[in-house]
């Protein structure tokens, strides 16, 4: 977002980025699903994080993080589509930093 509108997060929030090809996927036979597709568990997303509150803890800009899309408020930046949600709504965290480091719990 260097070059879009500067955005500052407040408390815990974080802004993600949804993914442009989250609606249709491969299967590992190579089968295209499309996004219609109905599934009989929900489906959580990974996307990338862009903006961080000063209050989240375990996110940083530039993760990767899994969530619930049915739980999600949208918003457009500059033509660009965008998720707001809060840490606690995050599911896990994918990121080099986070290595060895024990599992924690968000209390």
């Amino acid at each position: 977002m260097s070059d879009k509108t500067p955005i500052k997060m407040l408390h815990d929030r974080i802004l993600v980025e949804l993914d442009r090809d989250s609606g249709e996927r491969r299967s590992t036979g190579g089968i295209v699903i499309p996004a219609t597709a109905a599934m009989g568990a929900r489906r959580l997303t990974w996307s990338k994080v862009v903006a961080v509150g000063p209050h989240a803890r375990a996110i940083e800009s530039g993760d990767r993080v899994l969530f619930d899309p049915e739980d999600k408020a949208e918003v457009e930046v500059a033509g660009e589509v965008y998720v707001v949600m809060r840490e606690r709504d995050v599911h896990a965290v994918a990121a080099d930093r986070i290595g060895d480091e024990a599992t924690g719990l968000y209390l």
